[in-house]
């Protein structure tokens, strides 16, 4: 079975400011979205990369990517789970009801290889799917709408989601439509699966695998792709 994989990127990136949308600010010499799809691009199995994108995106057409990627678009919704929807529907005839589909958020760049393959492997015999997640080390605290705190929260047994996030083709979009016509706000695809009755499974990835959020997030994440890259070249020669 052919691996696909989703990528939203829809997104205005209103929390980062500016003129631009996030996945397009420069990263490491070329944009976070391509450094994320060129990272993906390397996957094993790999049969497409669905870029959903906002119907007035600005960046897209711009972007330095290798002819040879196996990239397609698509339209983007107004949330998450429109996006990726419009995005699964638009492998029909292409992917099969039982293939893998990876969704990854366009602004991780950092994501390792060696997390996903983990993933895959973890997944491979699960009834459900699952994603990469970090174990929360922090102290949890829950405030009131003036940010006093009301509550310390525990944090035992308390995960990070992150992606990607991999699950069936079509229990993913039959999960996805279900929350859409329920009118239930879904953050991501483990929260529609979850809410369709099954039990994803969480897959400890890197610590390093940060979402590009806000302004210093960028600096960090240059930081992360050359100590990534010391790593690879340390390991190879």
């Amino acid at each position: 079975m052919a691996l696909w994989v989703i990528v939203p990127a829809a997104g205005v990136g209103a929390r980062m400011g500016g003129h631009m949308p996030k996945q397009y600010l420069p990263l490491a010499g070329q944009t976070v979205l391509a450094q994320t799809l060129q990272r993906l691009a390397q996957l094993p199995g790999l049969g497409r990369i669905v870029v959903a994108l906002h119907p007035e995106d600005p960046g897209w057409h711009a972007q330095p990517l290798p002819p040879q990627l196996p990239l397609s678009t698509c339209a983007g919704g107004r949330e998450r789970s429109d996006s990726v929807l419009n995005a699964l529907r638009s492998l029909q005839g292409l992917a099969d009801e039982q293939d893998w589909v990876l969704v990854h958020d366009a602004v991780r760049p950092c994501v390792r290889l060696d997390d996903i393959a983990r993933l895959l492997q973890a997944v491979e015999a699960h009834p459900c799917g699952g994603l990469l997640a970090v174990p929360v080390s922090s102290t949890l605290k829950r405030s009131d709408a003036a940010g006093d705190i009301v509550a310390t929260l525990p944090r035992d047994h308390v995960w990070q989601a992150s992606t990607p996030q991999a699950f069936r083709l079509g229990a993913l979009r039959q999960a996805l439509q279900a929350a859409v016509q329920a009118g239930v706000a879904i953050t991501d695809e483990a929260s529609a699966m979850e809410l369709a009755g099954h039990a994803p499974r969480l897959v400890r990835g890197s610590a390093d695998n940060i979402k590009i959020t806000y302004p210093e997030d960028l600096v960090l994440a240059e930081l992360i792709l050359a100590a990534q890259q010391r790593e690879s070249a340390s390991a190879a020669g």
